[in-house]
C-alpha cells in the first residue's frame, strides 16, 4: 500500500469512527512530547507516564500538547505504560461527554480545550474598513507580524538623510 493510500485510510478512520473506551483502555490528556513517538500523559486522577505511538499514526497524524487520547495499557513497560489506540478530536470528546464516558478529572479542562480552539479559528474582523482608491495603496508597515528571533534594526530618518547626502 502507498504511503498516501495509508494515510487517507489512517486520517478517514480518526476522523469517523466513533470509538467508547473499553474496560481496559482509559482517556488520558497530554503534556508533552519528549520525542521518538512517545508522549508524556496525565489521567484524570493525575498519574503520569509514557505512551507510544503505533507505527500506523506516525507522519499521518500529528498530536499536540492538550489533546486527548484513548490508550491501551502495556503490561511488560516500565517507563512506557500505555500505548495509543485511538486520537479523540473535539467531535469525539464532545459525544463521549454526552454518553457518560468522560472522565470527571477532564470535565473542565476539555471545555477550556474547546473553547480556546474555538476562539483560534474564529478570524478577527478589521477594525477600521477599507479605504479605496489611494489612500489604500500607502501601506502601513506597524501591523505586520515582528519576527522576535531576528534583531529589530531601526533606521531613523535622520541616519538616512545623512546617506543620501554623503
Amino acid at each position: 500500500m502507498s504511503q498516501a493510500t495509508k494515510r487517507k485510510h489512517v486520517v478517514k478512520e480518526v476522523l469517523g469512527e466513533h470509538i467508547v473506551p473499553s474496560d481496559q483502555q482509559q482517556i488520558v490528556r497530554v503534556l508533552r512530547t519528549p520525542g521518538n513517538n512517545l508522549h508524556e500523559v496525565e489521567t484524570a486522577q493525575g498519574q503520569r507516564f509514557l505512551v507510544s505511538m503505533p507505527s500506523k499514526y506516525r507522519k499521518n497524524i500529528w498530536i499536540k500538547r492538550g489533546d486527548f487520547l484513548i490508550v491501551d495499557p502495556i503490561e511488560e513497560g516500565e517507563k512506557v505504560k500505555a500505548e495509543i489506540s485511538f486520537v479523540l478530536c473535539k467531535d469525539h470528546v464532545r459525544s463521549l461527554q454526552k454518553e457518560g464516558f468522560w472522565p470527571e478529572g477532564f470535565s473542565e479542562v476539555a471545555e477550556k480545550h474547546n473553547n480556546n480552539r474555538n476562539r483560534q479559528t474564529q478570524p478577527e474582523l478589521p477594525a477600521e474598513p477599507q479605504l479605496s482608491g489611494e489612500e489604500s495603496s500607502s501601506e502601513d508597515d506597524s501591523d505586520l507580524f515582528v519576527n522576535t528571533n531576528r534583531r529589530q534594526y531601526h533606521e531613523s530618518e535622520e541616519e538616512s538623510e545623512e546617506e543620501e547626502a554623503a
